[in-house]
Formats: structure tokens, sequence, C-alpha cells
């Protein structure tokens, strides 16, 4: 898999939040094989103190790192907070967060164009958190992403794919754009759907950090994303409303 002209063996992407423990988490990354961390510039802020551990943990991983701007809800606050973690983590890489609704965690799709816009054009590579509207999608290439995230479903729900058709046509219509799936997957098997629909990777956190044991968490998820590529690779049959033998009746032996 290539993001912005990178190549990344692993397709899963893990977040570093509400993990037990620094170990467990360190733990839960080997055992998931993910190549991307990403890394809120909230925690880190304060690299310089109480944060310098944990940033030592994540680059002694040997992982890429994508900062984000979780929590952000304005164009002013992410656009502040990019050019500070960008100085904090020495990459151009973002995952563009612009908060609109505090239920849900909706993107503020409005917002979220704008600031990817001043963005790219300040040499960002910008990885957008957005929904599977395609209007929206096409105003985010057109800003200079060349990477979507579209939602599952609201952060830390853990409810999968809440709308297939949705995530369905965003990948018709974007065939050559990379396409990763952010927030909401709960299961490994949400996990393996987002997958066999021929999206590119997913983005998970809570699945693995908050599971009973994060590490066999994140070791199942692996195996997960690796079935569902190959699943889509192997090209699925599709649905039937009616019946089909499978087994040939040619040549069955008859009483009559």
């Amino acid at each position: 898999m290539e993001l912005y002209g990178v190549e990344i063996d692993s397709r899963l992407l893990l977040g570093t939040a509400q993990y037990p423990s620094p170990a467990i988490l360190a733990d839960a990354v080997r055992a998931s094989g993910a190549g991307i961390l990403t890394v809120s510039l909230r925690r880190e802020s304060g690299r310089l103190r109480e944060g310098q551990d944990f940033w030592g943990l994540i680059a002694g991983l040997n992982v890429k790192v994508l900062p984000n701007t979780a929590g952000c809800h304005s164009v002013k606050e992410a656009v502040t907070t990019a050019q500070m973690a960008r100085e904090v983590f020495g990459t151009n890489w973002l995952k563009l967060e612009v908060i609109g609704e505090a239920d849900t965690l909706q993107p503020d799709v409005f917002g979220l164009v704008e600031a990817a816009r001043i963005l790219t054009e300040d040499g960002f590579e910008v990885f957008p958190y957005t929904t599977e509207d395609l209007v929206v999608a096409e105003r985010l290439i057109e800003a200079g992403c060349k990477v979507l995230m579209p939602w599952g479903a609201p952060i830390g729900t853990g409810m999968g794919l809440n709308n297939v058709y949705g995530l369905r046509s965003l990948r018709a219509h974007f065939p050559d754009v990379p396409l990763v799936v952010d927030a909401g997957i709960g299961k490994p098997s949400h996990a393996a759907a987002a997958m066999e629909l021929g999206y590119d990777a997913v983005l998970l956190n809570t699945a693995v950090a908050k599971a009973g044991d994060p590490v066999a968490m994140a070791g199942a998820f692996k195996l997960a994303v690796e079935a569902g590529r190959t699943a889509y690779l192997a090209d699925p049959i599709e649905p039937r409303d009616m019946a089909a033998p499978s087994t040939p009746v040619f040549g069955r032996a008859s009483l009559a």
C-alpha cells in the first residue's frame, strides 16, 4: 500500500490512546503488525515534560507516525495544532479532524475542506477524517488530499459499517484514491467487511485499547484485515435472491 509516496506493508493503522499501560500498547502494536500509528498532539504537546517517555516508546516501535488533530472544533484550532504537530513530530503527514457535533463527533465537513486546503497549500500531506459523502470527497480531493478516511460509524461506538452502500459508492467513484475506513470499527469482522469492500486499510483504536485482552485483539485484527484483503482480491461471488444448487444435478440417480 502506498500513501503519499510511502510504501506501507500493513493495511492496519492503530491509535495510541486509552491503553491500560504503555507496555500493553507496545505489545499490541507488535501483535497487530501495524505500520502506522496515530498520535494526538494534545498528548505529545508536553514532549519535553511528561510526554517524553511516551514519545520515546512510540519512536522505539519503528513505525510511521501520523499526528492527528483530535479534539479540534474549528479551522483555526486545527491549522494551529497541525503546525505545532509538524514541529513536534517532524513530519508533514497529518490526520485532519475538525469535529462539528459533540454527540456523534461527526466531522464539520465545511471546516474540514477549508482546513485541508490551507494545510495542503502549506505543504502538509493530509489524511482527512470525513463522512462517506461523495460531494465532500470531491471537495477534499480538489483541496489537495490524496487519501480519504471516511468513517464507518461514530468514533468509539464499535458499531461497524453503518452505511455500506455509501462506502461502496465512495470506493466505486474513487477507484485510484487510497481509502481508509476510520472510526466505528468494533470487531475484527467489521475490519474484514471493510477490506472486502475494496478499502485499502482500516484505522482503529478503541476496539483494541479497550478490549479485555488488547494484545490478543490486536492479533485478531491483523488476521481479519489480511483475510478481508485476500477475499477482495479473490473476487467474491455476488449474492442471489434465489437458491442455486452447489452440486451438479447432471447424471444423478433416478428412481423412475
